[in-house]
């Protein structure tokens, strides 16, 4: 995770970086800031602030990764990856139906935005209480 988070560490730099550079440029030519780009610069780089402390807060609690070890072989990945969960259809109607809502919030036509907010509930049920059959679930 420590190679996760010098990635984004430079995103983050880069990002706030290029907001100053940006936000001095358009004050040099128009003689004001504009706001659109330095507000979205900065705020990429905040994102990326917080995801990288995350994985750096991750990197401290779990084991070296082979990844993380610059002596490592490619041997030293092998073997179980860990828990994938079963395939599930419910988080592409709960897409769906947050898209939905995104475009009835977006065109504010307030029956769209009910029809919206009943799929994403009947979306979000299923995907609580979906029960997998299987070789674990019998």
């Amino acid at each position: 995770m420590k190679i996760e988070a010098r990635v984004f560490d430079l995103v983050m730099a880069f990002s706030f970086l290029m907001a100053v550079v940006y936000g001095y440029w358009t004050h040099a030519a128009t003689g004001h800031v504009e706001p659109t780009g330095t507000v979205a610069l900065a705020l990429t780089g905040g994102l990326a602030l917080i995801t990288g402390t995350y994985f750096r807060f991750v990197a401290r609690r779990i084991e070296v990764r082979p990844e993380d070890n610059p002596d490592a072989e490619v041997s030293d990945g092998a073997g179980e990856l860990g828990f994938f969960s079963p395939g599930s259809y419910w988080p592409v109607g709960l897409a769906a139906a947050a898209a939905t809502a995104g475009v009835a919030v977006a065109f504010w036509h307030v029956w769209l935005l009910v029809i919206a907010i009943v799929m994403v509930l009947i979306m979000v049920g299923g995907l609580v209480f979906e029960y997998h059959t299987g070789p674990d679930h019998d």
